[in-house]
């Protein structure tokens, strides 16, 4: 099965590209929801939901509804006085409600690829023991079967990315290391990259439909491979991350007949 969804949704400038501009923005994650099964969460990256928060999006989204969360800064990128507990505290009513799709740990360009850093994704691995977990990395040290024979040992997923192709990123490849096929596509804004005034900058692009069927094959070996494949668009500014997994749907439909 491979669902489709967009990486955040709560995004005042997609007021008019997607929302109803007289759409109240607590009607925003229903509304999303009804043409999207899944979402990536990048709110929990920035501060740990509260259960309450939580809750509420339980209780906006169908039942068959899969929310991926970012890990806590403190996990991936301070690495210090981490807030497992409290993560694991904040995603238990997605849990009980079986709408976890997993967690999502994405570390910095600046995590190398090195003997203390395979043991602190084994840190990682035994504090979000039992849950569903997958790994992005920044730097293409790690694109390499070493890294691969380790997060299949240790039951973590490979974030597969389709980003700039700039001397040092991640290539565009497709690994299956657990149940979970996991992909983000970030646009190819090489110019903003590494020089923006504003985070969003990085991610302002539009994909044509050739570069998204550049991904074809690799879809192919994803959904052979994995029970469950993720995909987000993280190009949301103005969204268009919405408009990019709607072309990538018709493709995927095109190919494979079905999503399921």
């Amino acid at each position: 099965m491979i669902r489709l969804g967009t990486s955040g949704f709560s995004y005042d400038d997609w007021v008019g590209p997607f929302y109803p501009k007289d759409l109240s923005k607590n009607q925003w994650l229903p509304y999303y929801a009804a043409e999207f099964d899944t979402v990536e969460l990048n709110v929990s990256y920035y501060r740990i939901p509260s259960r309450r928060m939580v809750e509420g999006w339980v209780a906006r989204t169908p039942d068959t509804f899969l929310f991926s969360v970012k890990a806590h800064r403190s996990i991936t990128h301070d690495r210090k006085d981490q807030g497992f507990d409290q993560m694991q505290e904040a995603l238990e009513p997605l849990l009980e409600s079986g709408k976890l799709g997993c967690i999502l740990a994405q570390f910095p360009y600046s995590f190398h690829h090195n003997a203390e850093n395979y043991e602190y994704l084994k840190l990682v691995r035994k504090e979000f023991w039992g849950l569903p977990l997958v790994i992005e990395f920044r730097n293409a040290r790690w694109v390499q079967e070493r890294t691969f024979d380790f997060l299949k040992e240790n039951d973590l997923g490979y974030c597969c990315v389709d980003e700039p192709k700039l001397r040092g990123l991640i290539p565009p490849a497709a690994a299956v290391t657990s149940s979970i096929g996991y992909v983000r596509f970030h646009g190819r804004n090489s110019e903003q990259w590494w020089e923006h005034e504003h985070a969003w900058q990085r991610y302002d692009y539009r994909y044509s439909e050739e570069e998204l069927e550049e991904w074809l094959p690799h879809f192919t070996k994803l959904k052979s491979a994995a029970p469950l494949t993720l995909v987000y668009a993280n190009n949301h500014y103005k969204g268009k991350s919405v408009e990019t997994q709607r072309t990538l749907q018709k493709i995927l439909v095109g190919e494979f007949g079905t999503l399921m």
